[in-house]
């Protein structure tokens, strides 16, 4: 991980540089992002999974890490996007998937979990370990919560030993909901307190060095706080740097860690650069990513509606939420409304529960007559441009060819551009879109 730790080491040199990370695991999702980075030409892109996307058992994707590591790999591959230039991170590792057991129970579930992890190549690792279990107190004392997270860095450091390559780097703490998003409404929000921040990571510190993990401490990059964002099933939270300038510059004068912030999605590009500039420097993003997806997904599915005979389209759209509706379990603790609202929920939320129902064998299958129909009777630009203006940008500017995954992959594209543009430093210059 010598990209993340000289990544560190020039934003602590003064130059306001960052990262962004795509947490996904939806295929024209990690398509976008490895078009995008060649389109940028970046020396890297980091893809991370969650404990509950990937797991030993198999998460909500059927993927273990090797899997997910050969998925990446696949795209990678058909894209063009060198293998090499690859981060791939693991998000939240620690009990949470297991909280109904008891912490013994869960923490050897989570042992698993880290070695798996690491023996597939991940390498940039956030130690989570802040949930209780069954037989926990509610909160977890700070002190319980490093000792869980330096047991499962251990691991991680002796598994990297065996299985070879390079050493892993680190992030801890958690101030964000627990992986998949809030499930209530969220009032205005607190930001963490730098003497909070500060006493998190000396209690990790501490455990750390008592149990010989100093080596494993120089390569702690990142820990996680609240700056201020977050978002709901309608509004967001924007950020407000003038709220976390205590919070910025307590990180100044420690070397070697720098800020996560999670929940990013859907804030404006201009925060997104404050962010990176007040070192919340690795910019994580998933629900922001697949609700692009959703919303290219849904803008093929008026253009069918407008273009192909009504006896071949596809119902893409209807058959989604009917799946949706025949198997509430993804949605039914987050999603309270009932009639329109509801339906309104199940399509529109914020927090895009639907990403969960991508995989199903219905709306798969939909999906692909939907791409067929559009592929083989291509929609004329008009329509394109009525529906999905960016994605007609790139075919009238950047000569993208005109299939329904590309029009996709420029959509999610727009998104992660603002990513970019946080984390490249102003001196930089991007370069214009060019797509293939």
């Amino acid at each position: 991980m010598k990209a993340m730790l000289d990544l560190v080491s020039r934003h602590k040199s003064g130059t306001p540089c960052g990262i962004y990370s795509v947490c996904s695991a939806h295929p024209l999702v990690i398509e976008a992002s490895f078009v995008h980075a060649l389109k940028s030409q970046l020396d890297v892109t980091l893809i991370e999974a969650t404990c509950n996307q990937v797991n030993q058992d198999g998460g909500y994707t059927g993927m273990r890490p090797d899997d997910f590591r050969e998925f990446v790999f696949a795209i990678a591959d058909r894209v063009g996007f060198d293998r090499s230039r690859i981060l791939l991170g693991g998000d939240h590792l620690g009990p949470n998937p297991w909280t109904s057991l008891t912490a013994e129970e869960a923490m050897k579930k989570a042992d698993v979990l880290i070695e798996q992890y690491v023996a597939a190549g991940f390498r940039k690792i956030h130690a989570d370990c802040s949930m209780s279990c069954v037989d926990d107190p509610v909160p977890l004392p700070e002190e319980t919560i490093a000792r869980r997270a330096a047991r499962l860095i251990r691991i991680a450091e002796d598994t990297q030993a065996r299985v070879g390559g390079e050493k892993c780097v680190y992030v801890i703490g958690t101030e964000v909901p627990v992986p998949g998003g809030a499930a209530e409404d969220l009032p205005e929000l607190e930001v963490t307190t730098p003497d909070a921040a500060l006493a998190t990571i000396e209690t990790h510190r501490a455990i750390f060095a008592e149990l010989g993990l100093n080596d494993a401490w120089e390569r702690v990059v990142g820990t996680v706080v609240q700056p201020g964002v977050e978002f709901d099933h309608h509004k967001v939270i924007d950020y407000k740097r003038s709220k976390a300038v205590r919070l910025s510059r307590a990180i100044e004068f420690l070397p070697g860690i720098l800020f996560e912030a999670h929940s990013t999605d859907y804030q404006t590009p201009k925060a997104l650069k404050e962010l990176v500039e007040d070192h919340f420097a690795i910019l994580k993003v998933g629900p922001g990513v697949t609700f692009a997806l959703r919303e290219a997904l849904w803008a093929l599915d008026a253009i069918e509606q407008e273009w192909i005979p009504e006896d071949k389209q596809s119902r893409f759209r209807k058959i989604t939420l009917e799946r949706m509706a025949a198997e509430p379990r993804n949605w039914a603790k987050y999603y309270h409304a009932t009639g329109p609202e509801l339906r309104f929920d199940l399509q529109y939320s914020l927090s895009d529960r639907i990403r969960y129902y991508w995989p199903d064998a219905a709306i798969t299958a939909a999906q692909e007559t939907m791409f067929d129909n559009l592929g083989t009777n291509p929609p004329p630009l008009a329509l394109i441009s009525q529906y999905l203006p960016d994605a007609y940008a790139a075919i009238r500017g950047g000569g993208l060819a005109l299939t329904p995954a590309n029009l996709v992959i420029a959509h999610i594209g727009a998104t992660l551009d603002g990513y970019q543009a946080a984390c490249t430093p102003m001196n930089v210059v991007s370069p214009e879109p060019a797509y293939a």
